[in-house]
C-alpha cells in the first residue's frame, strides 16, 4: 500500500467519526466510531503498519505527545491547578472503586491473576499495559500477556460513549441553571475574571520577550519555545529518575503551566503556530494503531473476562466517584466523568469534552461557560489516572504475578 493511499484511508476514518459525532450531537463520540472502523480495517484489508505507512511512526507520535501535553499545560494556570484538588480526590476515588470491586467480585468470577493483570491497564494507558503484559509473559502466562494489551485497547469502547452521555447531562444541567438565572452571579463573576485574566494576559503573556518585535514571533519561534519547555521536562524527569520515577509527560503539563505563568509561552502556542490540528491527528492515529493487536481469535478467547472486568470496574468506579462527589459537593455526573478518564486519558478527554460542548450550544458565551466548568477537571483527571497512578499500580501489581 502506498503512503498516500494509507493516509487517505486513515483520514477518511477520522472524518467518518466526526460526521457521526455531528449527526448524533456527540451521543456517539467520533473516537468510538473511528476505533470501530480501524478494528474492522485491521480485520480485513489494512496492513498492520498502516499508521506508520501513512507517515506517523511511534517516534513522531511521541514527539507530538510532548508538544501537545506541554501545550495543554498553558491552558491551566497555577491558580486553576490549586482549584482542582477535588478533581484529584475524585479521580483517585474512582480508581479505588475499581480495585475494591474487582478484588471483591472479580476474584470470585475469575482467577486472582486475571484481576491483577487487568487493573493497571484498566486505569491507565499503554505504559501500564506493557508493564503487566511483559510481567505476565515472564511468569509464563501467555494468554494474560495478551489480555493486558486487549484491556488497554478496548476499554475506551466503554469509556467513550459513557463519558459523552454523562457530560451531555452535566452540560444540560449547567446550561439550565445559567439560562434560568441561577448561575447568573457566578457566570458574571466568571466573565469578569475572564476579562481580568484576558487583560492581565495581554500585559504578561510573553513578558520575557516584551521587547521582541512581533514580526519575529514566527511559527517556528513558537514551536522552538514549546519544544524547549518539553525538553526541560524530559531532562528533569531523567535527572529525578534515580530518586523518584516521574513520567516526563506529567512534568510537561506542569512545565507548560509554569512557562505560561512566567511569560515564556503564550496560551495555546500550538494553535497559534497552526500546528494543533496536525498534532491531534498524529496522536489519534497512534492510539488507533494499538488496535492492530486485537485479532478476532484473541477477542473471542478473552471476551468473557474482558467484559466482566470492564463492567465490574466501571460499576466500582461509579459507586466510589458518586460517594466522593457527594462528600465534596461535586455533581455526581461530573464526578463520574472525571473518573471515566481513567479508561482513555489524553487526548480523548479533550476531544470528547469539546465535542459535547459544541453539540449543546451555538452561543459562544455558553460554550465558554461549559468549557471553564468541564474541561479543566477532565484534563486534570486524565493526567492523574492514566499518566501517574496507573504506572505506580503496574509497578506494584506486577510483583503479584
Amino acid at each position: 500500500m502506498s503512503q498516500m493511499l494509507a493516509l487517505v484511508l486513515v483520514l477518511l476514518i477520522l472524518f467518518a467519526g466526526d460526521v457521526v459525532a455531528v449527526r448524533t450531537k456527540a451521543w456517539v463520540p467520533s473516537i468510538f466510531i473511528s476505533a470501530v472502523l480501524f478494528l474492522v480495517g485491521y480485520w480485513t484489508f489494512f496492513p498492520e503498519n498502516i499508521v506508520e505507512i501513512a507517515g506517523i511512526p511511534s517516534v513522531v507520535a511521541t514527539m507530538l505527545m510532548y508538544l501537545l501535553i506541554t501545550n495543554m499545560g498553558t491552558l491551566l494556570s497555577l491558580k486553576e491547578l490549586g482549584r482542582q484538588w477535588k478533581t484529584i480526590l475524585i479521580a483517585l476515588s474512582g480508581i479505588v472503586g475499581i480495585i475494591v470491586f474487582l478484588f471483591a467480585i472479580g476474584t470470585v468470577l475469575f482467577d486472582f491473576q486475571t484481576v491483577v493483570v487487568a487493573i493497571p491497564p484498566l486505569v491507565g494507558g499503554v505504559v501500564s499495559a506493557l508493564i503487566m503484559s511483559e510481567g505476565a509473559s515472564e511468569a509464563g502466562l501467555a494468554s494474560l500477556s495478551v489480555f493486558a494489551i486487549v484491556i488497554y485497547v478496548v476499554q475506551g469502547f466503554a469509556g467513550y460513549p459513557l463519558t459523552s452521555i454523562v457530560l451531555k447531562q452535566e452540560g444540560r444541567r449547567i446550561l439550565g441553571l445559567y439560562r434560568s438565572g441561577k448561575l447568573e452571579e457566578n457566570a458574571l463573576a466568571a466573565k469578569s475574571d475572564a476579562t481580568e485574566e484576558s487583560t492581565a494576559k495581554e500585559a504578561t503573556e510573553l513578558r520575557l520577550f516584551k521587547k521582541l518585535p512581533a514580526k519575529y514571533n514566527t511559527d517556528f519561534f513558537k514551536f522552538f519555545r514549546l519544544a524547549l519547555v518539553a525538553y526541560l521536562a524530559y531532562l528533569v524527569s531523567t535527572l529525578l529518575n534515580p530518586i523518584v520515577e516521574i513520567s516526563p509527560f506529567v512534568l510537561c503539563l506542569l512545565f507548560g503551566v509554569l512557562a505560561a505563568s512566567i511569560g515564556f509561552l503564550e496560551k495555546q502556542p500550538l494553535q497559534k503556530a497552526n500546528g494543533f490540528g496536525f498534532a491531534i491527528l498524529g496522536l489519534m492515529l497512534f492510539i488507533f494503531d494499538g488496535l492492530k493487536r486485537a485479532t478476532p481469535s484473541m477477542m473471542l478467547e478473552i471476551l468473557y473476562p474482558m467484559i466482566g472486568v470492564i463492567v465490574i470496574g466501571v460499576v466500582g468506579m461509579y459507586v466510589f466517584s458518586w460517594i466522593a462527589g457527594k462528600l465534596l459537593k461535586v455533581s455526581p455526573r461530573m464526578a463520574f466523568a472525571v473518573s471515566l478518564t481513567a479508561l482513555y486519558g489524553f487526548p480523548a478527554d479533550y476531544i470528547i469534552t469539546n465535542e459535547v460542548i459544541k453539540s449543546l450550544t451555538e452561543d459562544e458565551t455558553e460554550r465558554e461557560l461549559l468549557t471553564n466548568r468541564m474541561l479543566p477537571p477532565m484534563l486534570v483527571g486524565g493526567f492523574i489516572t492514566v499518566t501517574i497512578v496507573s504506572v505506580i499500580l503496574a509497578g506494584i501489581f506486577v510483583g503479584f504475578l
